[in-house]
């Protein structure tokens, strides 16, 4: 049965604990103090399901668009999504706070994107991507042509960067990721990472008519 991302608050993996049913730990943090992700993480993997649901609902909706846009097919960003919560529960109990928390999320997703594409040479042959559902309805025609319109060219010099490059300007425009996060998630030195990221941002510009 595949799971929706609703769903994955429920229940991520076969054999993991139901999530967001049970209360804070006693010792989780009073109201008020907003914990950071590795702290987050640490009482997760102490048994504060609590804390987890804080740190899902902090992170998925911006995960979900990095592989969205990186796969270029919902269905496909749905699946590799599960799988990268799923390793997230999974590696709990050896968590470490060795780089921030993001650095480590978005490096499980770079590396489930990868076995998915090597399990399945034709992903990059998958449908568009869903249609832009925050357009202002107040907005008039001309002005949500022109940007539809732009949005399509976009896509599709997105769509035509190379893997390499494509991912490194996604980690930094939809993760939020430095060159030095980047770096560490795709396994690349800071010089090539940042190499990576310069060339993309160039031809987006090119494609889309944007400054140079």
């Amino acid at each position: 049965m595949v799971l929706s991302r609703e769903a994955i608050g429920r229940k991520l993996a076969p054999g993991s604990p139901a999530l967001f049913t049970t209360a804070p730990l006693a010792y989780a943090h009073p109201m008020g103090h907003i914990p950071d992700d590795s702290a987050l993480m640490l009482r997760y993997k102490e048994g504060d399901t609590g804390a987890f649901e804080t740190l899902y609902r902090r992170h998925n909706d911006a995960l979900y668009r990095y592989l969205l846009r990186l796969c270029r097919h919902p269905a496909t960003a749905e699946d590799i999504f599960q799988d990268v919560w799923g390793k997230i529960i999974n590696a709990r109990a050896n968590y470490r706070p060795t780089a921030k928390f993001t650095t480590f999320m978005y490096r499980v997703a770079h590396n489930c994107f990868i076995d998915h594409a090597r399990r399945n040479k034709r992903h990059a042959n998958s449908a568009e991507l869903e249609p832009d559902l925050h357009a202002d309805a107040s907005e008039l025609p001309e002005t949500l042509v022109e940007r539809s319109l732009a949005r399509e060219r976009l896509m599709l010099a997105l769509k035509n960067l190379p893997e390499e490059q494509r991912d490194a300007f996604l980690l930094h425009e939809e993760a939020g990721l430095g060159i030095d996060q980047i770096a560490s998630v795709t396994g690349c030195n800071r010089e090539t990472a940042k190499s990576r990221l310069r060339y993309a941002v160039k031809k987006l510009r090119d494609a889309i008519g944007g400054p140079q």
